[in-house]
C-alpha cells in the first residue's frame, strides 16, 4: 500500500500540516485561527483540528492546520511542520515531526535536545525575547508570542503577509492600536526569520482557486443556523461539552434575527435547566405546547434524559435531541471525539424503544438536516436525535456555501385546526385514521373537543388509561410500523462507485466520511476496489439492505469501540453478521485515513487477496 504522505519530496507546495503545540488559555486559538484563514483566503483548502485540555488553562493544547490541494477533508495523521510553544511538550513535539519535517521553537533558552533528530530540522526563533524587548505587558507579551509565531510562519512557508494584515483588520475594526500592536508583533517573527533563516522551507504555501464559493464554519453554529431556519422557537440545555456551543450560536442568532426592532418583543425562550433532565422536560412540554423545540446534549446527557425520551416516545411528543457525541464511558474525555453513543440514541430509555437518527457529515449537512430534524419529529410525533460529534461540532471546515430555499414550508405534521376538531364527532388522540400508523394531535387551547391528556402510563388508541393486554399491544405495534415507515422520511445514504465491478464495500456514518474518501483514493491507486456507502439516517431505508447484498464483505468503518453501526446493521437488516467486518478507532482524535488503510489492508492480507 503507498504511503499517505511521501514526506521526502524536495518541495511540497500546499500539502502539508502545521502543527502548532501551546498552553490551554495563552489566547493561542486567536493566532492558530489567523492562520488558518489566511491559507483560506489564499485559495487553499484548508482544514483545521483542535485538540485542547478539559480544563480552563494551564494543560498542553495542539491545533493542527491541513493544507489540501485535493480538497481532503479528514486529518492526514502526519505533521510536517511543528511549531513547538510549550516546553513541557517539547519532546512530545519532536517524536510527532514526520521524517524530513521541521519544527519550530522559542530558542530564547537553549534547547540542544529539539536537535536530536538527525531527520528533523530545528528552526529556533528567540520569540520571548522579541516580544519582551518590543512590549511592557506582561499578558500582553503572552498574547504577541503567538502573534510573532505567525508572522515566523509566514516568512518560512511563503504565507501572504498582505493577506493577514486585510484579517487583522478585519479582526479589531476600528482599533487602530490593537492592528498596530498585532502588526508589529507578526513582523518581529517575520523579520526575524527573514534575517535569520532567509532559505524558504521546502513546504510552501502558493496561491489557489479553491476556496471560492466556500465558507468556513464549525457545525456547532450550521445546526444553530439550522434551528433558526427551521423556525425553532424554544431550546432548553444545560451546559455541556462539546454542545454548549450550539446553544450559544441559537441564542446569538436569536438576539440578531428573533427580535422585533420596533418594540424589542422577542420571538424565542432559552432557558437553562438544573439538568439535562429537567431540560428535556421543558424541551419536551414546548413540543407538546406546538413549539418546535429542541436540547442540544452530549452522551452524559442522553443517559440522564433517558426517562424523559421514552415518555416523548410513548406519548407522541416532537421534540429533536442534538446529541453532539464525545468519548465516553462516564465523564471519559469531554474534549475528545467519538461515535459511541450510536446504540444508545436508537434505543434510548427503558422498554421497548426505537427511536428516529440523522447522521451529518459535515456543517453543510449539520445546516440541513437541523431543519429535516424539525420536520420528522413533527411528521412522525416523535424525538429525533440528531448524531453530530466533537470533531464536526467544535472544529472548523470549509463547505461550500450555505443554500437555502425562500418557498419552505415548515412540515408540522398531522395537526388538527379547529374548525377540523369541530366537525369530529369525537377526538381520540392515539386513532390512526388514515392506516399510516401517525394519528392526529391537537395544540392546547385550540378547541375543547381537543382536549386530551398526555400519559406514559398504559394507554389504548383513545388516549384512555388501561392495563388491557391487547390495548396495550396494539399502541406498540402502532409505533413499530410508525418507526419502520420513517425508513423512507430520513436523508438517503450516498453511495460513491469506484467504477469497476467491486467485491468489497465500506459503510460508515458522520465524520468518518471525509478519511473513508480519502481512503478510497488511496486504495484505487494500489488497484484496490471498493464501493462505499455512508449512512445518514436509522431506521435503515432498503437500500442499506440492497447494497450490502451485492458484496462479498463490507468493510463498517465508525469511531468506537463496540461496533455499534455494526451492531444496528446486525440487528436492524438482513445482512449476514459474518459479512460485515468491523474497522474501528476510538482513541479519540478525529478520523484520518490511515486506520482505515491499515484496517482493511491487514484483513486483506491475511486472506491473501488484495483484489
Amino acid at each position: 500500500m503507498k504511503d499517505l504522505v511521501d514526506v521526502t519530496d524536495a518541495v511540497r507546495v500546499n500539502d502539508f500540516v502545521i502543527k502548532i503545540g501551546n498552553v490551554n488559555g495563552t489566547g493561542s486559538a486567536s493566532a492558530n485561527g489567523l492562520l488558518m484563514k489566511a491559507i483560506f483566503r489564499m485559495g487553499v483548502p484548508v482544514v483545521g483540528k483542535n485538540l485542547f485540555p478539559s480544563n480552563i488553562q494551564g494543560l498542553p493544547t495542539w491545533y493542527e492546520i491541513r493544507l489540501t490541494k485535493d480538497s481532503y477533508m479528514a486529518r492526514s495523521g502526519t505533521a510536517e511542520f511543528i511549531v513547538a510553544m510549550n516546553a513541557e511538550t517539547y519532546k512530545q513535539d519532536l517524536a510527532e515531526v514526520s521524517p524530513g519535517g521541521f519544527l519550530l521553537y522559542d530558542s530564547t533558552w537553549p534547547r540542544p535536545d529539539l536537535h536530536a533528530r538527525a531527520d528533523v530540522t530545528a528552526i529556533g526563533v528567540p520569540l520571548a525575547r522579541l516580544v519582551n524587548a518590543a512590549f511592557d505587558n506582561a499578558r500582553t507579551r503572552v498574547l504577541m508570542k503567538n502573534m510573532a509565531y505567525v508572522g515566523a510562519v509566514a516568512g518560512l512557508t511563503g504565507l501572504d503577509v498582505e493577506v493577514i494584515r486585510n484579517l487583522v483588520k478585519e479582526m479589531f475594526g476600528t482599533k487602530e492600536h490593537l492592528i498596530d500592536a498585532n502588526m508589529k508583533a507578526i513582523g518581529l517573527g517575520l523579520d526575524y526569520v527573514r534575517e535569520h533563516h532567509p532559505d524558504p522551507l521546502p513546504l510552501r504555501i502558493e496561491p489557489m482557486d479553491k476556496t471560492a464559493g466556500h465558507i468556513m464554519i464549525d457545525g456547532n453554529t450550521a445546526a444553530a443556523l439550522g434551528c433558526v431556519y427551521a423556525g425553532a422557537t424554544f431550546g432548553a440545555w444545560y451546559p455541556i461539552t462539546p454542545s454548549t456551543s450550539l446553544m450559544d450560536g441559537f441564542k446569538a442568532f436569536c438576539e440578531k434575527f428573533r427580535v422585533d426592532p420596533e418594540t424589542g418583543e422577542k420571538n424565542f425562550c432559552i432557558i437553562q435547566g438544573e439538568d439535562e433532565l429537567a431540560s428535556v422536560g421543558m424541551a419536551i412540554g414546548a413540543g407538546w405546547n406546538g413549539a418546535r423545540s429542541f436540547t442540544p446534549t452530549s452522551g452524559p446527557g442522553i443517559s440522564l434524559m433517558s426517562e424523559f425520551i421514552g415518555f416523548a416516545y410513548y406519548g407522541e411528543v416532537p421534540v429533536v435531541l442534538f446529541d453532539v457525541q464525545r468519548a465516553g464511558p462516564s465523564t471519559g474525555l469531554p474534549t475528545r471525539t467519538q461515535q459511541c453513543d450510536i446504540t444508545l440514541a436508537a434505543y434510548a430509555s427503558h422498554g421497548d424503544t426505537k427511536h428516529i437518527l440523522l447522521f451529518p457529515a459535515n456543517p453543510k449537512e449539520c445546516f440541513e438536516m437541523a431543519v429535516q430534524s424539525f420536520d420528522i419529529a413533527e411528521r412522525f410525533q416523535a424525538p429525533v436525535f440528531f448524531m453530530t460529534d466533537l470533531d464536526i461540532g467544535m472544529n472548523d471546515w470549509m463547505i461550500p456555501e450555505l443554500d437555502w430555499d425562500d418557498s419552505y414550508q415548515p412540515d408540522r405534521g398531522k395537526v388538527l385546526s379547529a374548525e377540523e376538531i369541530d366537525k369530529l364527532e369525537k377526538f381520540y388522540r392515539y386513532e390512526d385514521r388514515d392506516g399510516d400508523a401517525i394519528p392526529y394531535r391537537t395544540l392546547p387551547g385550540t378547541h375543547p373537543k381537543g382536549a386530551y391528556f398526555t400519559r406514559g402510563s398504559g394507554h389504548n388508541w383513545k388516549g384512555g388509561y388501561t392495563e388491557d393486554s391487547d390495548e396495550y399491544k396494539e399502541v406498540l405495534d402502532r409505533l413499530t410500523t410508525k418507526w419502520k415507515n420513517a425508513a423512507n422520511a430520513v436523508p438517503a445514504p450516498v453511495i460513491t462507485r469506484c467504477g469497476q465491478h467491486a467485491r468489497r464495500a465500506i459503510i460508515s456514518v458522520g465524520g468518518c466520511d471525509g478519511a473513508v474518501l480519502e481512503a478510497l483514493d488511496r486504495f484505487a491507486e494500489n488497484g484496490v476496489k471498493l464501493d462505499y456507502l455512508r449512512v445518514r439516517g436509522f431506521p435503515f431505508n432498503a437500500e442499506v439492505d440492497h447494497f450490502i447484498d451485492q458484496y462479498d464483505e463490507v468493510f463498517v468503518v465508525e469511531q468506537n469501540r463496540d461496533g455499534q453501526l455494526r451492531s444496528l446493521l446486525v440487528n436492524e437488516t438482513e445482512a449476514p453478521k459474518h459479512k460485515l467486518v468491523s474497522i474501528l478507532d476510538y482513541a479519540g482524535m478525529a478520523a484520518n485515513p490511515k486506520f482505515i488503510i491499515e484496517g482493511i489492508s491487514a484483513h486483506l492480507e491475511a486472506l491473501g487477496d488484495v483484489a
